[in-house]
């Protein structure tokens, strides 16, 4: 649930980045962090436990418009994935927004993939919320591996992707994959919003995810107003 300021007229929208350990959630809030300006993110804060961690940072895009008189904020968080970290899943989970799931593309990491998505349901359910009513993606990331070690989207899409929601290749070490994602759970996100507020103006924010100034590249270590190409590579 969006939490409204009304002092600030500012609304913050909690953004999730789930999926099966070494998946390449934590290299997608890395990259962004890292590529984004920043006077619109901030400090990245990881809170680190035995074998993983938790990762967040607020991101106010000023670009993306206004809610009637209110700024949007999203906070962006990933969640451990390991499977003894359920609890830590739950707690960070609850009070979602938007779910992006990143799936580990490697063939030998199917069943991980598949009891990941399992376990978020699963944890959705436990906090009262139906998967279908919530604004998800799906990033296949590692896309940039062999086909003999990687998976294809068409053979993820048939096995992860049963609710046809938005999805895309990923290569989060390098970048391909990682802004589409974004963007896309941003639209779907501030869509709900305007929704349940009844507000054209929201449509419009949402519209605005649209625009290239929302449609980052890395060039020499800044965000430009290009579209991200496809660079090869390996996630870790």
């Amino acid at each position: 649930m969006p939490i409204v300021d009304h002092a600030t007229r500012l609304i913050t929208c909690k953004l999730v980045y789930y999926g099966p350990g070494r998946s390449g959630k934590t290299t997608n809030l890395t990259y962004l962090h890292s590529a984004l300006p920043g006077t619109q993110v901030g400090e990245l804060t990881s809170l680190a436990t035995r074998r993983d961690r938790t990762l967040f940072f607020d991101y106010l895009p000023v670009d993306l418009g206004t809610v009637g008189a209110y700024r949007v904020r999203f906070q962006l968080y990933t969640v451990p994935g390991q499977p003894y970290y359920r609890a830590i899943r739950q707690l960070v989970l609850q009070g979602a927004d938007g779910i992006a799931f990143v799936a580990d593309s490697q063939r030998h990491r199917w069943d991980d993939n598949l009891e990941s998505l399992q376990d978020m349901h699963a944890n959705l359910a436990e906090h009262g919320v139906d998967a279908r009513d919530l604004p998800i993606v799906m990033q296949y990331n590692k896309q940039d591996l062999p086909a003999s070690l990687a998976a294809s989207v068409a053979e993820l899409s048939v096995a992860l992707n049963f609710r046809a929601v938005p999805e895309f290749a990923g290569d989060a070490l390098h970048g391909p994959g990682v802004f589409d994602t974004l963007r896309s759970l941003g639209m779907r996100v501030l869509k709900r919003l305007g929704a349940d507020e009844g507000t054209e103006t929201a449509h419009r924010a949402a519209l605005a995810l649209r625009t290239p100034a929302f449609t980052p590249s890395l060039h020499t270590g800044h965000v430009t107003t290009d579209v991200l190409t496809g660079v090869a590579g390996s996630d870790a």
